[in-house]
């Protein structure tokens, strides 16, 4: 593989009851596959099998915050990953600090047997299941030999992350959830592709603000102002599941490079 290969796993908003929720592969050049945001339920191996990816593939996690819809499928993913691989390296999860005390409560409370320590945890064999990363802006995470991974804050809930991901010269930037947001613009300037929420119109804003989402509108604006190559638009509301038109449509009017709207099983390869 010459490119960056990204699988949306999971592309509907928090209430979505037509599309999984958020969760993104990136798979890069050198080997290294990287799962932006856990989804929920035990839908990220459900899809990922649907696309031919085994559960031992996956060890990196870059967790965007602690909304349900973006980690509770975590235990789920571990799970069938440790048996998939009873023998091999523990899931890597990266995160802010925030996140990772109410991650640890999650998989405490989800998992018997869980012993959780600073640096990871261990099953009931005591075999270690997890690693905790806390992540931070002054951060750069060496993820594989052409693999590196850097947050960003966003304007969502205290501790909310975004990701840049670069493999070998390319760089993908996940916005997670987020209003409008000046470090996204700065972390993504000249990326090759950027991966940003669309949770509506300029007509859903009120509702979109108040609960801290972009609209389309935004989304484009960040593209161009951050002048990336191509954008894609997840974390879709039930409202546009089957028309998404009007999402293209608004953020075409404030970027005029390549835009599709992402569905679950999408794939694209950029490089």
């Amino acid at each position: 593989m010459s490119g960056v290969k990204i699988s949306f796993l999971g592309t509907g908003a928090g209430g979505s009851i037509h599309r999984a929720h958020t969760a993104i592969v990136v798979d890069c050049p050198d080997g290294t596959r990287v799962l932006l945001d856990a989804s929920s339920g035990n839908s990220v191996f459900r899809n990922a099998g649907s696309l031919g990816m085994a559960p031992e593939t996956f060890r990196h996690l870059l967790l965007s915050h602690d909304h349900a819809d973006h980690m509770s499928g975590l235990p789920l993913i571990q799970l069938v990953h440790t048996r998939a691989d009873p023998g091999g390296p523990p899931l890597e999860v990266h995160t802010g600090p925030n996140a990772l005390e109410n991650v640890k409560l999650l998989c405490q409370a989800t998992t018997p047997g869980l012993s959780i320590n600073r640096d990871g945890a261990t099953n009931y064999r005591g075999r270690q299941i997890y690693q905790w990363h806390p992540s931070g802006a002054d951060q750069t995470v060496k993820l594989g030999p052409g693999t590196n991974a850097s947050c960003f804050p966003v304007d969502h809930i205290p501790g909310a992350l975004g990701w840049r991901v670069d493999c070998d010269g390319m760089t993908v930037v996940f916005s997670g959830d987020t209003m409008l947001s000046p470090s996204l613009v700065e972390a993504a300037r000249g990326a090759r592709l950027l991966i940003h929420e669309a949770y509506g119109t300029e007509a859903d804003r009120e509702s979109a603000q108040l609960a801290a989402h972009s609209v389309a509108a935004d989304a484009g604006k960040a593209a161009s102002r951050a002048g990336v190559a191509e954008l894609i638009l997840t974390h879709i509301t039930n409202q546009y599941h089957s028309d998404p038109k009007p999402l293209l449509d608004e953020a075409r009017q404030h970027f005029d490079g390549p835009i599709s709207l992402a569905h679950d099983l999408y794939q694209v390869e950029v490089s």
